[in-house]
């Protein structure tokens, strides 16, 4: 838990509610606030199983995966490779493409080059090509003269590359995956309708309402369950994945489905959405943690 990410605050929370919940189902937990000891630490504590609540790089991007594979720990969520290719949105958008799923028109540029000009035309999305939870992300409305001047910061902490997304309007739905099994769809609708589902919504009380089931057509709902496991298997993701996607029902139908991006390391907070999705499909956060428990392996 905690790590040296940007979404270091959020790791923390996850992993103490995950460690309060896996005491009272009877597990012996340690935590272990992962900094660059991580490797000797987790050889002094010598766990039966690392449950991962890492967010973000080096938790999320197979780095820390790569560390409990050379250990042979048996640890949660997805391996080396799925992590890897996840975090990185422009390597997991080309897996997901060649898996069926719809993604966004994209490219990649330098982030010194997508600050002159606009790349392409607005509305856009900008984004770091390997951060979570909405950090650093910039919707570039179609009234704005130039890309944010953010991006010419010197305190710009978010990598020297960033992506260029076509904006796709429409409503925010998210669905999770256990090992292949779809749990149900949840709509999130910002309280400040002005924004975006940005970190501040994610993650503040009150941030954002939750629509769970969400109310779309029947065959729309399916097909979000059913790509949201196309997507779990085209990155090779294991144990509990959760995949995100933007509806513009405008459309009529299902054609306005879009994906915006695969999390392997979902939130495990009060306010996270896996366990709402969990607790709908009849499972408590302590069935949930210990599934994923019992779910870890190496090799994965």
């Amino acid at each position: 838990m905690g790590g040296m990410s940007a979404e270091r605050e959020i790791s923390l929370r996850s992993g103490d509610a995950c460690a309060k919940a896996l005491e009272e189902e009877g597990y012996r937990v340690t935590k272990i606030d992962a900094g660059r000891d991580v490797a000797s630490r987790l050889v002094e504590v010598a766990p039966d199983v690392c449950f991962n609540a890492l967010h973000g790089r080096f938790g999320e991007d197979g780095c820390v995966q790569g560390i409990l594979e050379t250990l042979q720990i048996p640890y949660t969520h997805s391996g080396v490779l799925a992590s890897a290719l996840a975090m990185h949105k422009e390597r997991a958008k080309a897996s997901l493409k060649a898996g069926g799923v719809p993604v966004a028109e994209s490219l990649v540029l330098p982030r010194l080059e997508a600050a002159e000009g606009h790349p392409m035309k607005p509305p856009y999305v900008i984004k770091p090509v390997n951060e979570g939870s909405s950090v650093g992300v910039y919707i570039v409305r179609e009234d704005q003269e130039h890309p944010p001047q953010e991006l010419f910061s010197e305190e710009w902490g978010h990598g020297d590359e960033v992506m260029i997304e076509r904006f796709i309007p429409g409503r925010e739905l998210t669905c999770a995956v256990m090992g292949d099994e779809p749990l149900d769809v949840i709509e999130i609708c910002p309280a400040d309708k002005s924004v975006f589902y940005d970190y501040e919504a994610k993650y503040a009380a009150g941030g954002s309402d939750h629509v769970l089931p969400a109310k779309l057509l029947p065959n729309v709902y399916q097909l979000v369950r059913k790509l949201s496991v196309a997507a779990h298997r085209a990155l090779g993701c294991r144990g509990v994945s959760r995949s995100d996607f933007r509806y513009d029902d405008s459309t009529g139908g299902s054609g306005g489905l879009i994906c915006l991006e695969v999390n392997t390391q979902p939130g495990m907070t009060s306010t996270s959405l896996v366990p709402e999705l969990a607790a709908y499909s009849g499972r408590s956060f302590g069935e949930l943690v210990r599934w994923i428990v019992e779910d870890a392996s190496c090799n994965r």
